[in-house]
Formats: structure tokens, sequence, C-alpha cells
């Protein structure tokens, strides 16, 4: 099956089953597992070896393996994982809704905490979609006020459904510089990017007052480009989140069935559809996360 990655310009092609956010069941455990029984409805993160317990990029195997990517995923009735990334929900926890918080949620929950605001400071969510959408819920359980910013009227109003502030789309506003500064008395503190556009990269400056923190969280195929003289005299400053790792997966699952953070999910119940969830993919019309159910 042909799907697009974020490793290139051209669609990854090799055999794989996709699917990398999961929930299950635990059906079968090794020999020299630890803390799990059958039965436990647990949650797993995508990455194949400690070293990508670091992150992806330090693979031990010799390149990024990843569940649903360069590894066998989880759109499948069975599937493994390492022990090691995966953890028991909380009781009571959805297990529908909570699947895509085992990347999308770990990351955008560390990206926003990342920011390290105190309660009543501005943030901008910049993409409101897939991760965007769970930032806004945790930045207002974090009790942030929130700017959502996008160019999709349907993700903004979602944004805005979810407590944020005011929304913008900076098509249909052009002017959002000054709007923003106006709005929040001088410009967000944090910018948190979730979209995978440099144009998202290039507008976050103009959102932040004198030395905000622009947090990267949305990875654009091509490089970024950031002034050095912004940087070096303080303009604003640059931080990144590794990007859903084991490591800070019981925190911002813990955080979710706290604060009731849920994706908002479309499920389907047959692989056969995973075609149609490609196409809204690459139509640019989807919302939320996408989900495959099994009974």
């Amino acid at each position: 099956m042909l799907f697009w990655g974020h490793t290139g310009e051209e669609p990854l092609t090799d055999r794989t089953t996709i699917g990398h956010e999961n929930t299950g069941y635990v059906v079968g455990i090794g020999k020299d597992v630890n803390g799990f029984k059958i039965g436990d409805l647990v949650g797993c993160l995508g990455y194949d070896c400690e070293g990508c317990q670091v992150h992806n990029l330090f693979c031990q195997e010799g390149t990024g393996r990843m569940h649903g990517f360069t590894c066998p995923g989880h759109f499948a009735e069975y599937s493994v994982s390492d022990a090691r990334n995966a953890m028991v929900l909380p009781q009571g926890m959805d297990p529908d809704t909570s699947a895509p918080l085992f990347c999308a949620g770990v990351t955008a929950y560390h990206a926003v905490k990342g920011c390290e605001l105190v309660e009543g400071q501005w943030i901008a969510i910049i993409g409101c979609g897939g991760l965007g959408h769970l930032a806004v819920q945790y930045a207002k359980a974090m009790k942030l006020k929130v700017v959502g910013i996008d160019i999709s009227k349907s993700q903004l109003d979602d944004a805005k459904s979810l407590g944020a502030d005011f929304v913008i789309n900076t098509i249909e506003e052009p002017d959002y510089e000054a709007k923003i500064k106006k709005l929040t008395n001088g410009g967000c503190h944090a910018a948190a990017v979730f979209s995978a556009s440099n144009v998202a990269y290039e507008s976050a400056p103009k959102t932040l007052r004198i030395n905000g923190l622009m947090m990267v969280a949305g990875i654009p195929i091509k490089p970024l480009s950031i002034s050095a003289l912004d940087i070096l005299l303080g303009r604003y400053r640059v931080a990144g989140r590794s990007s859903g790792i084991p490591k800070n997966m019981p925190e911002a699952i813990e955080f979710s069935y706290k604060h009731g953070v849920k994706a908002h999910i479309t499920s389907f119940k047959d692989l056969n559809e995973i075609s149609k969830v490609i196409d809204l993919l690459k139509s640019g019309k989807a919302a939320g996360r996408f989900g495959i159910l099994f009974d």
C-alpha cells in the first residue's frame, strides 16, 4: 500500500502494515515482561528498540524503525509491541478516543507544557487539526489563554468549541499580526506550531511578544528559515520537544484522563476503508483523527 510520509517528497512504498497509534487488549505476554496481564487495556507508542525510546533517529537497528512506517503497524486484528513502549490505560478511559493520544496526544501535551507558561498567559496554537485540536484542550486545561490559528474554517470552529479564546483565519484576516498584538496586549507569550507548513512557521514569530517562544512540533519536509539576528537579539526564542517518546507517555495520558482531553475521531470498521482515509488526508479535508475499530 502506498502512503505519504514526512521522510521525503515521494510516497513510502515498502510493504508494511500502517498505523502507528493504537489501543487494545493484551492477549499474549513475553516471558520476560512484567507489569501486564492478559486482558489489560493498553496503549502503545510506535518505537521499536531502546534507542528509539529516546527518539527514532537514534535507532540501534540501523534505521528509524517506527511501527506503521518501517516495521509492521497496528491496522491489524493483532499486533506486537515492545512492552517498554506500552502502558495500561487508566480505569474507565475510552479506548477508541484514546488511541490517537499515543503519539499525537503525547506530542501535543509536551509541546504545550514545554512552553513553560503560567496561568493566564497567551499561547498561539498554529494548526488546529489533528494535533492542534488536542493542544487547545491541553492549553485550556493548563488555564492558558488560547489563540487558534488556521486557514480552515471547520478546524477553527472546532478550536473555538474546545475553548479557544479567539480564532484567526490568516487568509481571511491578513492583518492578523496587528489584531493579535492588540488582543493579547503585545503578543502571545508562546506559539506552538503543529502545522507541517513552512508558511505556518514563517507566521509564528509575528504572533509573539518580545522574547516569546516558538515551539516546534509540526515537521515540514523543507528546512525552516529562521532569522539568526532575531535569535541573537532575543526577539524570540525557539524550542522543541521530542515527539511522542515512551518516557513522556504516562504523564500525558494521565493528564488527558484527568482533564477529559479526547481526540475527535472518525471511526471506520473495515480495513478496506483505509483507502478512503488516505484520500481524505490527501484532499486536505481531514478533521481530527481517523481510526480503524476491531470488534
